[in-house]
């Protein structure tokens, strides 16, 4: 992914470079894909330094890299395909790429026996817990951040998504806003905001649950999709009421869900990205298309070293470009 960008320096970051993380062990876990209905085994395994996120569909013996130029499908999901093979796709990747971005993984083997990731109980948390469980560690090379330098917009009608830069020349990370609005009163309007770290992921979005409307259920099978969706693995809502028994696990976990979809989806830039993310009514194609916005001219941003968690940032001291 790293060779699509451009490479460049940024003054604002300290000369200590945070390293690039893996993790420690593999692991893995078998589920049913939420759209194809099938059953798949996925499993985490570490890889070297400067691979970035790689998925290998083990059936075909095909390797398809987590990059936004290779999706192929933004119905109800991200799907990526491998290059001049649309055959050889996966789907349903966002909620493990939120996960990972979120974790801060930046090289990584995902085996996949099927077309689709397992859905699970619809959230992150079940592929948070098995990083956690695995463990993390750092094994050198240099963490890349991708800096918004100016703002960058895609719009379809109310629906738009944008990222700009930060404030700040010293400001860092990750901060996120969006809005829904749903004509089903039980989502109805609801807006969350939060700036992206390991804990604020875990505790804030990775638990909230992807949805649908009961009127909508019926088309989406007849399309070929939501085969196997159930309450246990998605939020169903009719008009005001959430027919799954347990009920919400967060008052506005709708709106959670789709910011989780947005981490995501923008994963797929292949760095963390540093600045703001802005959007309403967003979703998988719009998310997508804010990164091909992006990319399409070298001005928007910069592609540099990520300081070291904690280190002070000296204006003076500027980071070498990233190799």
């Amino acid at each position: 992914m790293s060779s699509l960008l451009h490479r460049s320096y940024s003054a604002g970051f300290e000369a200590a470079s945070a390293p690039r993380r893996t993790l420690k062990a593999a692991i893995g876990c078998v589920g049913r894909g939420l759209h194809t209905g099938v059953e798949v085994q996925v499993t985490l395994r570490p890889a070297e330094a400067g691979a970035g996120i790689v998925f290998r569909r083990t059936d075909l013996d095909v390797t398809i890299p987590a990059r936004y130029d290779l999706v192929t499908d933004t119905r109800l999901c991200t799907v990526i395909s491998a290059p001049e093979q649309n055959q050889a796709r996966i789907g349903t990747i966002e909620h493990l790429m939120a996960a990972l971005a979120a974790s801060r993984i930046d090289d990584l083997t995902i085996d996949v026996d099927g077309p689709e990731l397992p859905i699970l109980d619809g959230s992150a948390a079940p592929f948070i817990f098995l990083i956690e469980s695995a463990g993390i560690t750092e094994h050198g090379g240099a963490r890349e951040v991708l800096e918004i330098l100016r703002p960058v917009r895609v719009a379809n009608g109310e629906a738009f998504a944008e990222l700009r830069p930060h404030g700040s020349a010293y400001a860092t990370g990750f901060d996120l806003s969006l809005a829904i609005d749903f004509a089903a009163s039980a989502i109805g309007r609801q807006a969350f905001s939060l700036t992206l770290t390991p804990e604020n992921f875990a505790h804030d979005l990775a638990p909230a649950r992807t949805f649908a409307q009961a009127a909508e259920i019926e088309a989406l099978r007849e399309a070929g999709l939501a085969k196997g969706g159930s309450l246990a693995n998605a939020i169903v809502v009719d008009g005001p009421k959430v027919l799954n028994p347990e009920g919400l696990r967060f008052a506005d976990e709708f709106v959670r869900h789709k910011l989780l979809d947005v981490i995501g989806d923008l994963a797929l830039a292949g760095a963390t990205i540093s600045g703001r993310f802005v959007g309403n009514r967003t979703g998988h194609t719009i998310n997508n298309q804010l990164l091909h916005a992006l990319f399409a001219d070298q001005a928007n941003y910069r592609l540099a070293r990520a300081p070291l968690v904690g280190a002070p940032i000296s204006m003076a001291a500027a980071a070498a470009p990233v190799k």
